[in-house]
């Protein structure tokens, strides 16, 4: 059967609605009963981050050095974020929070998320998780990855400053909020996120529009972050796209095209 331009593999129903895979062009999807991809996976490569978004999620190593602690995954999908980071960072620990059981069996049984005992995942609502444990983790995850969508967009749940509050509160005084945005600069709901993240995180806040798409990545920082060189971060930039074949020089460009009130703050010249 053919669905979304391709073949469809599997589908099923849990009681948030329709979980798809459809294979198309060597490229493996998962879908929640509509056309937009929630995951992708190269069923060649299947380590290697298929989506640009998913490899526009990876743009805060250009600020940190490596993961060898713990991080924080909110919103599962097909894996592929949680693959990169288990296959790329040994010594991370990695705690998934993920609302739908069915997404994560289809995580491991179609896009081959690995039984690993780095990864802790959590069925549960990520906004009500981080708010009911900010205590419990107070100050643990060197990133928070927030990648929280449905058939409709973003996740309703996290659309709160509360929200904001309690990842800003997980975070090491130097670590790093990285959220999968929706709808461009024109979108109200855009406007209220960054808004809400500029006033939690004191406006050390960057976005990366994903060319060609409709995601928009931020990155906010926690108050002990540095302040990094321009020079510096070239370097990095080039080193990081040898080493995992994503394009972090072009990510670092637009970087500095699209944050002129705030990239001071972050990166100096």
């Amino acid at each position: 059967m053919y669905k979304y331009n391709g073949v469809l593999v599997y589908q099923s129903h849990d009681d948030d609605g329709v979980l798809e895979i459809v294979d198309r062009d060597g490229v493996r999807s998962l879908h929640f009963g509509s056309f937009p991809r929630q995951s992708s996976m190269s069923l060649s490569e299947p380590d290697k981050l298929a989506l640009e978004y998913a490899r526009a999620m990876t743009s805060w190593l250009l600020f940190k050095e490596t993961l060898d602690d713990d991080a924080m995954v909110i919103g599962l999908g097909g894996g592929s974020i949680v693959k990169h980071l288990l296959h790329n960072f040994p010594d991370c620990r990695l705690k998934v929070i993920e609302y739908r059981q069915s997404v994560v069996k289809i995580a491991r049984s179609h896009f081959g998320l690995p039984l690993d005992a780095r990864l802790k995942i959590i069925i549960d609502d990520g906004d009500r998780h981080l708010k009911l444990r900010a205590d419990k983790y107070q100050e643990r995850f060197s990133v928070l990855i927030v990648d929280a969508f449905d058939h409709e967009g973003m996740a309703e749940s996290i659309c709160n400053k509360a929200f904001f509050d309690a990842c800003k509160a997980v975070l090491k005084k130097d670590g790093i909020l990285v959220i999968n945005l929706w709808g461009g600069t024109g979108n109200s709901l855009f406007q209220q996120i960054a808004l809400w993240l500029g006033q939690v995180f004191d406006w050390k806040i960057l976005f990366l529009p994903v060319q060609g798409r409709g995601n928009i990545i931020g990155l906010a920082f926690n108050e002990a972050s540095p302040v990094y060189s321009m020079k510096a971060l070239r370097d990095k930039a080039l080193a990081l796209e040898q080493r995992y074949q994503i394009e972090f020089t072009t990510f670092l460009k637009d970087f500095k095209k699209h944050n002129s009130s705030t990239i001071n703050q972050i990166i100096s010249s």
